[in-house]
């Protein structure tokens, strides 16, 4: 297994790894190994397709990977993983191509040296294993013309991609005059004006936003919406029975098996029968606890043949006890050595034990774990009666009922959110599942209540009414967006006068204290600084202060007008990286720019190859 864990390591194993366990690759998408291509194809790339088949393996996987890393399976976004994994596919197959077009192939000789190397598939003596070889492919399901074809693939696109993002150049200078520059800090003062202050003072005309509709008629859209109304359900809401004794048992027989504990005491017997059994046994009792000896009373009054040898049973077992099991083990629960039980009815009599002889490994006492099996118990059964209810209600969609109807039944409230958007949700209920669900055709189509649906705090279910499907504005219902947008451009620009008129009178810091509006001064501040929002950090070290004096800048903000005062820049002496951080700081800039670069290429290739979608075929593996 090291052997194995070494090799995987190496980068043939990592490829062998990436071919055979996993879909992604290269551009994050990688498709199982195949023998032919399905007929049944999504997208015809060039001399290529990809399969019905082959897309769904690779949503299934891309899915499972984000899945393990979101702390909410409905924050998973459908339609982008869609989205992703079908350009991850076709990007790989227009490499591919193109690699084979270029020529870039790896030899069968190579491939053999590189496995040859390997360690994995050495004998004793270090020599080539074809035994090993041929156990490894066969463990895999693979020929060795199929793992060379893919080794020979895989390794040709790496030639390609590394050809292409390798090349990128980003040299130390620059490097280090970028984090010169994010070194950079300055004292700033600040003063923001609003542009609701203005407001008062535009007038905006209906011939001014008929005109603004006219000009930009084809982007004033409506959002789609449903009225949705919906019921959530969460553990904590749920009725839950009461904890029993029963429950309790069950719990501590469930902690003793997860240890694998076993009850390894040997333990003696007294059996008594008869019509006397009961009066006979407590008789026997009040002996043992005066102090007798369990084996010479075992010997006198046991019926079980067991008797004669001092009631000696050996271990006990559960099943010889068969529907009394339970009954004999909560007699014998805590008994030590030499400790008796009381009687015990049992279907063959009256039965007193004692511990003989104790193996077993140190399990804690019913009594002593009591707080934390009750506490156990209670959340199974929350779980049990949580699960219960989401299967009921499902069932209660499922007939077609009503959501009124339904949170009747179930005693639940139903709350309704008017105008749910499908783009820009903020919602209570903005989760990509929910708002997947809420739009889908058929429970639109149906106003159909829809199944459960899993959120971070519980279960909900939702039924969408009055869907109103994305159309162009009309004027008179963009009439309000534009107006305030007019406005709000119109007393912007008034602001923004008025700033540049302060801005013009403050040369040196003691014009600061002169102005009529009050600055805020922030101290010194570097490129990063979350006092200012991100147009007023890309200009706040945009323009050098002047020798003993400041720079005034105003600028257009989001909020109205900001103006900017800023004395000399200054630059830490050191940076606080090492030459090592620089190194790698530089192979991350290369790494980003060689991407960037990869796409243009990528681009390129769409216009070199003819890509032909089947949107049939990709609606049905979407599930559309």
């Amino acid at each position: 297994m090291d052997k194995l864990r070494d090799f995987l390591k190496s980068w043939p194993g990592r490829i062998l790894l990436i071919l055979c366990l996993s879909p992604l690759a290269l551009l994050g998408i990688e498709s199982y190994l195949q023998g032919s291509v399905d007929p049944n194809e999504i997208a015809h790339i060039g001399d290529s397709s990809i399969s019905i088949n082959e897309y769904q393996t690779a949503v299934n996987a891309r899915r499972s990977e984000v899945l393990d890393q979101l702390p909410d399976a409905s924050l998973l976004n459908e339609d982008v993983l869609y989205q992703q994994v079908l350009k991850g596919l076709i990007d790989r197959k227009l490499l591919e191509q193109q690699a084979g077009k270029l020529g870039m192939t790896v030899s069968d000789e190579t491939i053999n040296r590189l496995l040859r190397e390997e360690d994995i598939f050495k004998d004793a003596q270090g020599e080539f294993s074809n035994e090993k070889f041929a156990t490894f492919l066969r463990q895999r399901g693979m020929t060795k013309d199929q793992l060379f074809a893919e080794f020979r693939n895989q390794l040709s696109l790496d030639q390609l991609n590394s050809s292409i993002v390798g090349t990128a150049i980003y040299p130390m200078a620059a490097v280090n005059k970028l984090i010169d520059i994010q070194l950079e800090s300055r004292q700033v003062w600040l003063h923001r004006i609003n542009w609701q202050d203005y407001a008062d003072q535009v007038t905006v005309t209906p011939e001014a936003i008929k005109a603004y509709y006219e000009s930009h008629k084809d982007s004033l859209k409506s959002k789609a919406m449903v009225d949705l109304a919906y019921i959530q359900l969460t553990p904590q809401t749920v009725q839950v029975p009461e904890v029993t004794e029963e429950d309790i048992q069950q719990q501590y027989a469930a902690y003793k098996q997860s240890l694998t504990a076993e009850d390894d005491r040997e333990l003696a017997q007294i059996l008594v029968t008869g019509a006397d059994a009961q009066q006979q046994a407590a008789k026997i009792k009040a002996e043992l606890d005066q102090g007798a000896n369990f084996a010479q009373l075992a010997k006198r009054y046991s019926e079980d043949p067991t008797g004669q040898q001092g009631g000696a049973i050996g271990r006990f077992n559960p099943s010889v006890f068969g529907n009394d099991a339970a009954n004999v083990e909560a007699a014998l629960q805590g008994l030590t050595v030499g400790e008796v039980s009381q009687p015990v009815k049992t279907s063959y009599g009256y039965q007193i034990f004692t511990v003989t002889k104790d193996n077993s490994a140190d399990v804690p006492s019913l009594d002593s774990m009591r707080e934390e099996l009750t506490a156990k118990a209670a959340a199974y059964k929350r779980e049990a009666a949580y699960a219960d209810k989401i299967t009921a209600i499902n069932d209660l969609a499922a007939d077609g009922f009503s959501m009124e109807d339904i949170a009747q039944q179930e005693g639940l409230q139903v709350r309704n959110i008017k105008d749910y958007s499908k783009t820009d949700n903020q919602s209570v209920l903005s989760q990509p599942a929910v708002i997947n669900q809420a739009f889908d055709d058929f429970t639109i189509h149906d106003q159909a209540v829809t199944t459960g649906i899993e959120v971070a705090n519980g279960t909900v279910w939702v039924q969408p009414t009055n869907y109103r499907p994305i159309q162009t504005l009309s004027l008179d219902q963009a009439r309000n967006s534009i107006a305030q947008l007019l406005r709000q451009q119109k007393a912007t620009k008034l602001a923004l006068n008025d700033a540049k008129k302060i801005a013009q009178t403050i040369k040196v810091p003691a014009d600061i204290n002169k102005q009529s509006v009050p600055f805020q001064a922030l101290g010194q501040v570097n490129r990063q600084s979350p006092q200012l929002s991100n147009k007023e950090r890309s200009i706040a070290f945009s323009e050098p202060a002047p020798k003993d004096g400041v720079v005034a800048i105003a600028i257009e903000s989001e909020q109205g007008a900001s103006i900017l005062v800023a004395d000399a820049l200054q630059t830490q002496s050191k940076s606080a990286l090492s030459d090592e951080q620089k190194a790698q700081t530089a192979a991350i800039i290369r790494d980003n720019l060689g991407q960037d670069q990869l796409q243009d290429y990528l681009e390129y290739l769409r216009m070199v190859y003819d890509i032909k979608m089947n949107e049939a075929n990709l609606a049905g593996a979407q599930g559309r």
